[in-house]
């Protein structure tokens, strides 16, 4: 069978990507069936983007210990896979008796999680961190940090596949089944593929996937969180994220610096059961808005340039308590299957760990022999306005392209946007060129450089207009010609 392998990961977001990525350290034939058409469209791209320290978790649980070794990594992951991460701290800032009382328990927490940086501050202290926050008092998190989630992700994925992990887009997985040799089969848009074990990564479809698998039982609800980006002009007003004092369940409505210096506001947190739904409505925007207010006051309409929203799958026991993650095989039922549920915050801080603990167990059931030329070092695109003048002017004289910006806003020019639509993974949208290099994320949100991105497509790649999408099947950005050409 020509679809055979020896791993399957069902899901190609982050969780999936770092997976495939650490398996591909062992003589392993792994394929990664991914529903979407890139591996940054749900969960792994829709998130606050912060490095966790580690002390929001309960002590002995599989969050608090893995977000404590992911948050400690993250230096030398970012340096590996060449993607942005500013470890710039994080403050949890109080007003009352009550708040102090709270912080105490948390540093407490954390501190016996394993979590390192951790001090309670006064005001002074605060504003001196953040001048512009209102606040009496805060627990500051020296070790907490921000990156950029599409580029991990991609920085992810495409590591694993230049080390042989093989990607297959648009292929949702709707069957699966087992032979009398105990082997898998799962069936595709694309076909069926075969393969010895298989590891359920799938996020927001954790929950059906584990039934096809023959676990079933698991409650799975969607938390979705709604944000509002601000332009880069109020970035220097947020030197680090500024939580309030966090709940049990909730960390509450935050204001958080992004690594390319916008503000993000939110989230909220809002049970529904459309995993598929990212609307905003206008009621959320306000009440974000006025929220956040209480911590930072400098949130104004004239700065919003977008709003998103993610869905984090939380995996509930029959009271609606949230539990931890669950990262199993269970022999009995399903043999040679990773089963992973609930991954949700603070998952993009462990991924790696996550990734590392589930081969663990693999390799509890079967010895894996070393991969001698896995290669963990991936170069990303070179942030050409990043560079200084002498170093733009080599890279132009070396390459013309470079002397082209197609994105005013971000300034991209069109050398880094060759990059992208020829990137390893062999993605191909409009979202795909975005993620990987900033385009259309800017104040005008791609009104100026839309167009050529997609006319650049269509002539890279040799396709129709009307064969270009923005990020789905069914998106495409232009339906035909208005009038034919004499």
């Amino acid at each position: 069978m020509e679809n055979c392998y020896d791993v399957l990961v069902i899901g190609g977001g982050m969780i999936g990507s770092a997976i495939a990525r650490e398996m591909a350290r062992y003589d392993l034939r792994i394929g990664v069936l991914e529903k979407n058409l890139d591996v940054c469209y749900e969960t792994s791209g829709r998130n606050s983007a912060v490095v966790h320290g580690g002390f929001a978790y309960d002590t002995g649980s599989l969050k608090a210990k893995l977000c404590v070794e992911g948050n400690r990594m993250m230096g030398e992951l970012a340096k590996e896979l060449d993607f942005p991460f500013l470890r710039c701290g994080k403050v949890l800032v109080g007003n009352t008796d009550e708040d102090m009382e709270t912080l105490k328990r948390t540093l407490a927490q954390g501190e016996k999680n394993g979590a390192s940086g951790l001090e309670l501050i006064d005001e002074k202290r605060l504003h001196e961190l953040v001048p512009a926050v209102v606040g009496k008092f805060a627990m500051f998190s020296s070790q907490s940090g921000i990156l950029d989630p599409f580029q991990y992700t991609i920085a992810l994925a495409e590591n694993a596949c230049q080390n042989g992990v093989e990607y297959f887009f648009d292929s949702q997985v709707t069957e699966i089944s087992r032979d009398e040799k105990g082997h898998y089969f799962l069936t595709t848009p694309q076909g069926v593929f075969q393969s010895r074990w298989v590891v359920n990564a799938a996020g927001l479809g954790c929950r059906e996937i584990s039934d096809m698998l023959g676990i079933p039982g698991y409650k799975v609800i969607g938390s979705k969180g709604d944000y509002i980006i601000l332009d880069k002009r109020t970035g220097p007003l947020l030197p680090m994220p500024v939580y309030p004092v966090p709940s049990n369940t909730y960390m509450g409505i935050h204001v958080t610096n992004t690594i390319d210096g916008n503000v993000i506001i939110g989230p909220n947190a809002e049970q529904v059961s459309n995993f598929s739904y990212y609307g905003v409505p206008q009621e959320n925007m306000d009440y974000l808005a006025e929220s956040a207010s209480a911590l930072w006051p400098h949130i104004h309409k004239a700065d919003y340039i977008r709003n998103y929203s993610g869905i984090l799958p939380k995996w509930v026991d029959e009271r609606g308590v949230i539990q931890d993650f669950k990262i199993e095989i269970q022999d009995e039922l399903a043999p040679r299957a990773i089963n992973l549920v609930g991954i949700e915050s603070p998952g993009l801080t462990a991924a790696v760990p996550i990734a590392r603990y589930a081969i663990g167990l693999m390799k509890e059931r079967e010895e894996l022999k070393e991969n001698p030329d896995f290669n963990p070092v991936r170069k990303g695109i070179v942030r050409f306005e990043s560079l200084d003048l002498e170093e733009k002017a080599r890279m132009i004289e070396e390459n013309p392209d470079y002397g082209e910006v197609v994105c005013r806003c971000e300034k991209v020019t069109k050398a880094e946007i060759l990059q992208a639509i020829h990137n390893c993974l062999g993605v191909s949208t409009m979202a795909g060129i975005k993620y990987r290099t900033r385009s259309m994320m800017g104040r005008c949100q791609g009104g100026y450089c839309q167009m050529r991105l997609e006319q650049m497509l269509e002539e890279e790649l040799g396709k129709r207009e009307t064969e270009i999408l923005y990020a789905r099947q069914g998106s495409q950005i232009l339906f035909g010609k208005v009038r034919e050409e004499g």
